[in-house]
């Protein structure tokens, strides 16, 4: 533990961290939330709070009581996690997601005020369908990856007909199965977009044009111009050779994936977030 912020573990019925300022929290809160991979997310807590920020991470699917995958995922998860930092001090809390978790925070800000701000990194514009199995154990047929209030959330399944074109056994990237999903199934992007235009939280949306998992940097121009079109204001930070990982500022790019091809450099990946931290502090502070 640094010796300038203080740590916690979260017990039932969380699994989760929680890292504040060992001078207090002070009144901006973070909750910050894996990918797909489901981690928590402890060293990117720590990192807001050497910056002054109280931080939490939860495990939101596969824990004790929810889905083994992200499937038909009960959105109010996310809703009760931001009280973790109300009920510590935090008057204006953000959330922070990554891919998935970026598609739920962001679904989450128009169904809910729960969320001052959020920070989407490589986001999308419209609900897919699930990632992994439900609580029944199966992960077909298709079904939305998120619920609210008990109904399951229109959403974009994914075509069947797709393979990868990598030779076997090399990291698989998605970005082909995701938009040749959008060509298939474009009667139902309408019902699926996420509408933005509808939450008053503020909006940071990071995304790389070499995104290889899905086509980060074009949902991200959706969503702002959904919001433009509402008269809503949004910040949007991108990089041309940056991909789907982006890494803050002191932060340790992770290694390269044996499963997947997530495009860029872990160099562009860094000057991404880089350019990213400063907006990214403005919208947990609200400056």
């Amino acid at each position: 533990m640094a010796a300038d912020i203080a740590e916690y573990e979260l017990t039932a019925p969380w699994t989760g961290f929680i890292a504040t300022p060992q001078a207090g929290g002070g009144s901006a809160g973070v909750l910050v939330l894996s990918g797909s991979s489901g981690r928590i997310e402890r060293e990117r807590c720590r990192l807001f709070a050497r910056a002054g920020v109280s931080a939490a991470t939860v495990r939101w699917f596969g824990g004790p009581g929810q889905p083994p995958g992200i499937c038909e995922l009960p959105l109010e998860i996310l809703v009760e996690a931001t009280g973790l930092l109300r009920e510590r001090g935090a008057e204006r809390v953000s959330i922070l997601g990554l891919s998935k978790s970026a598609e739920a925070a962001l679904l989450v800000s128009t169904l809910s005020d729960c969320a001052d701000a959020v920070i989407a990194l490589a986001p999308s514009s419209v609900v897919w369908a699930n990632v992994g199995p439900g609580h029944d154990g199966r992960d077909h047929p298709y079904r939305s990856s998120w619920t609210w209030q008990g109904h399951p959330l229109p959403f974009v399944p994914y075509t069947e007909s797709w393979l990868p074109p990598e030779p076997p056994g090399a990291p698989v990237a998605l970005l082909d199965w995701y938009e040749s999903s959008l060509i298939a199934h474009q009667d139902r992007l309408g019902a699926a977009a996420i509408p933005v235009e509808n939450t008053d939280a503020d909006l940071v949306l990071v995304a790389g044009g070499a995104d290889r998992m899905w086509p980060s940097l074009r949902f991200a121009d959706e969503l702002a111009a959904r919001r433009a079109a509402a008269g809503r204001e949004t910040t949007v930070i991108t990089r041309p050779d940056a991909g789907h990982r982006i890494t803050f500022p002191d932060e340790i790019p992770p290694p390269p994936s044996t499963r997947y091809a997530h495009g860029g450099t872990p160099e562009a990946g860094t000057a991404l977030g880089t350019a990213a931290w400063p907006h990214v502090m403005a919208a947990v502070h609200g400056t």
